[in-house]
């Protein structure tokens, strides 16, 4: 027990590769355990500093619809050298595709190069949804939801892509994603140089006439910049109309409650409130993005919110990947260490509603449910079964799970694959133990104090001295609360 007393560091790394900028942050967190000498060892993060910020530079593109992997590569390298900083060092953290950066035609063939680069734990993910979650986070806009019950969206607008994510009380309520950003329209020697697809189809279904070498100040960019402002207004209010479709990209908003304030983040926010004026900014673009900032700040719909400024402005993504992502399991663990680090691994939860016996009765068809989910193809896409609700367990109730777990898991239709579990309680040990006990095939990776639901993506990296190990949950889906 004594190596939980121990002050344990770890180093985490984000990396937000955007449509308009890229940008790295290092991190350390401090591990302690929080229980009490005489209980079951509970390993928080308890402090996180920031090592090195990266400035902001430009995301390097080959083309419009493909990202320069060598040059992302050699910014990464290049700010681990600043920050003296191997990649072997990292041990958790995310690697963010952002915006329209993660439509381009070879993003994922750069996930794969940057898993080397970028250090063996840092799990690369994109998705709208998740984009808005974590620049929540950055921007400070989840932990002031947590103040006051007020219920507080958070609008992280970049090159491409305005990312809404809407919290009261640190709870989700809803997301929605919508095409307003800088980039949407750029220019050249104060010509049009770029009309993105949406806003080409938004000039059309509005009457408006804009083409390649039109003046910069033609009125239908300032129609462009209104009209953006006006539909965000709406859409925050849940009174979408036919012609805000248009700029929709994916769902429709789908919180209940109001929104009493707005907190604008990324890098349209920085045009806002220049954070970071002072710096030595490779980000100077020619584009729609201080007429958008301008049109949104003088918005007479969006007056009838609350206004917060946010605590960090063009980081809030980075930010929130290198400090918020990473969760920290339970004490009481098995794991196979070989297996480890494991990416990627999607959740199926299994609610037992305090009730063994029914439970198991039920666990068989739950399984198979979760293989028609993630590997209908049956090519071996691998799940993690979440057990929630478990009532109190003696130790012939835990052997009865352990048995009917591997009886069901040999059932998969790569049954010698590891069997992960997660565990709401603090069980993980126990069953783990007992499962090794009963001589399984299988690897064992068996974690607990982590909270997932089906849906949900979870990273599982190293155990670390304390015999704990770091987890990221990506969230990729989302549901109404």
């Amino acid at each position: 027990m004594n190596n939980f007393n121990k002050h344990e560091t770890i180093i985490s790394a984000g990396i937000d590769i955007g449509t308009s900028t890229t940008k790295l942050i290092i991190s350390r967190f401090s591990l302690r355990n929080v229980a009490g000498v005489t209980h079951v060892p509970r390993i928080e993060i308890t402090d996180k500093e920031i090592l090195y910020k990266s400035p902001v530079f430009r995301t390097p593109l080959q083309d419009a619809v493909t990202i320069n992997v060598a040059g992302v590569q050699e910014i990464i390298r290049s700010e681990y050298e600043k920050a003296g900083i191997l990649p072997s060092q990292i041990e958790t953290g995310a690697v963010i595709i952002t915006g329209e950066t993660a439509t381009k035609r070879n993003a994922s063939e750069m996930l794969h190069q940057l898993s080397d680069e970028a250090g063996d734990f840092l799990v690369a993910t994109a998705g709208p949804d998740l984009e808005g979650i974590i620049a929540a986070k950055g921007s400070g806009s989840y932990d002031e939801s947590g103040k006051g019950g007020r219920v507080i969206a958070n609008i992280d607008i970049g090159g491409g892509t305005a990312n809404i994510a809407v919290y009261q009380d640190k709870q989700l309520l809803g997301t929605c994603t919508m095409h307003i950003g800088g980039r949407l329209i750029e220019f050249e020697q104060g010509k049009v140089r770029a009309i993105s697809p949406p806003i080409e189809q938004l000039l059309g279904d509005q009457g408006y006439a804009l083409q390649i070498g039109d003046p910069q100040n033609a009125s239908a960019v300032e129609f462009v910049t209104n009209f953006m402002a006006e539909s965000l207004a709406r859409i925050l209010k849940k009174n979408v109309h036919a012609q805000d479709q248009v700029l929709l990209l994916g769902h429709e908003p789908n919180w209940k409650q109001p929104i009493d304030t707005i907190v604008f983040s990324g890098g349209i926010a920085e045009c806002m409130y220049h954070h970071a004026a002072d710096e030595e900014q490779a980000a100077n673009y020619d584009d729609i993005g201080v007429q958008l900032a301008e049109a949104l700040v003088n918005n007479q719909s969006l007056q009838s919110f609350s206004w917060q400024e946010p605590i960090e402005t063009v980081r809030a993504t980075v930010l929130g990947a290198g400090t918020q992502t990473t969760e920290i399991s339970g004490a009481t663990i098995q794991v196979a260490p070989d297996e480890l680090p494991l990416k990627n691994i999607p959740i199926y939860q299994y609610d037992f509603e305090e009730n063994l016996a029914e439970g198991l009765s039920h666990i068989e068809d739950a399984v198979q449910q979760a293989v028609s989910l993630y590997d209908s193809a049956k090519e071996g896409q691998n799940f993690a079964l979440y057990l929630s609700n478990l009532p109190y367990l003696g130790f012939r109730d835990v052997q009865t799970l352990a048995k009917a777990i591997v009886q069901i898991m040999n059932q998969r239709p790569q049954p010698d694959q590891p069997i992960i579990l997660v565990i709401q309680s603090d069980h993980a040990k126990v069953l783990g133990q007992t499962l090794a006990a009963l001589r399984v095939k299988q690897s064992i990776i068996c974690i607990d104090q982590i909270n997932v639901e089906t849906g949900d993506y979870i990273d599982i990296g190293n155990a670390l001295t304390s015999g704990v190990v770091p987890v990221v949950v990506k969230t990729l889906t989302f549901h109404t609360t």
